[in-house]
């Protein structure tokens, strides 16, 4: 949430305008009453901030804590809305004893929840209180043609020349396990590998593909993810991801590049990752079709769709 504090109250982004108002919260919400009842107090405000105009549909990118907003502006105006489970509300919110009454309640509300993985579906469906409706839709995976690759085994010279690890995530965030990233790399140095480890933070999305194409395998160490998405864009880059079981990596990855989480399973995955490259029947493009633009976007307004016909 790095310059959220510095955030105008309006800008502009790609010709739309953008409001950006501001709620009360303590870190990690020892009192969500107190959060939501800062945010009901935005919707008069956001009501005349936006004048006459109304929408079709509210989506709310996230559960808790804005779609107490969402939910609040939508019985405003008699619309419907929509909420989306990206990874924290669930694997997080959902697990605190002060948070998972109000996620399970916001989660109920809407019109339609949207999971972005089929394992987040399957936690809304054993819900106490299921959702009216559940959709899975991937968040989109779109890499421009130039930064486009096929993963191939690697072309250096086998422990001869140094292999640039890339940690894809920031290290300071304690569930990536930036440490276990570290002890695998020296791992690979017992076996004779010269190994660099690269990391990314905030970054633009440009420098984060040129990354990840320079980079020789992508090494995804994290306790919880809704994707990754990174892993997905690594693939298309035309670099191997070897990951610990997390999120819906399986799905898509190599079952000898999904290991277990130890420093000496994952460098045999990466090792096999750069001696055979992508061996799947099909290729990555094929394999990650279930999110690129036209399937996602296919799936979106066939919801909204049905939502305000």
């Amino acid at each position: 949430m790095m310059g959220v504090a510095k955030a105008p109250k309006r800008w502009q982004k790609d010709g739309s305008e953008v409001l950006s108002p501001r709620f009360f919260a303590l870190p990690d919400h020892p009192y969500p009453r107190l959060t939501k009842l800062s945010l009901r107090r935005h919707s008069k405000t956001v009501e005349k901030q936006l004048g006459s105009w109304r929408p079709d549909v509210i989506i709310c990118h996230t559960l808790w804590p804005v779609a107490v907003l969402a939910q609040d502006l939508a019985a405003r105006w008699k619309v419907p809305w929509v909420g989306i489970v990206h990874g924290y509300d669930f694997d997080v919110a959902l697990e605190q004893a002060s948070l998972k009454n109000h996620v399970a309640q916001l989660s109920q509300g809407c019109d339609a929840l949207v999971c972005a993985s089929s394992r987040l579906s399957s936690i809304a469906s054993t819900l106490e209180s299921v959702p009216p409706r559940i959709e899975t839709i991937p968040c989109m995976t779109e890499i421009g043609s130039e930064w486009r690759r096929d993963v191939k085994p690697l072309s250096k010279t086998w422990k001869k020349e140094a292999i640039d690890l890339l940690f894809p995530a920031d290290p300071r965030r304690p569930e990536k396990r930036h440490l276990l990233a570290l002890q695998t790399g020296e791992e690979l140095e017992h076996r004779g590998w010269i190994v660099g480890i690269t990391t990314l933070r905030h970054q633009p999305r440009d420098i984060v593909f040129d990354r990840m194409l320079v980079a020789d395998v992508t090494l995804v160490t994290s306790k919880r993810e809704a994707g990754p998405l990174v892993a997905r864009e690594s693939l298309l880059c035309g670099t191997p991801v070897v990951s610990v079981d997390v999120g819906e990596v399986k799905e898509y990855l190599p079952k000898e590049w999904v290991t277990e989480a130890n420093p000496k399973a994952l460098a045999d995955g990466i090792e096999h990752a750069l001696y055979h490259g992508w061996t799947e029947k099909t290729t990555v493009e094929e394999t990650l079709a279930f999110s690129n633009r036209e399937h996602v976007t296919e799936a979106w307004n066939e919801l909204l769709s049905s939502l305000v016909s």
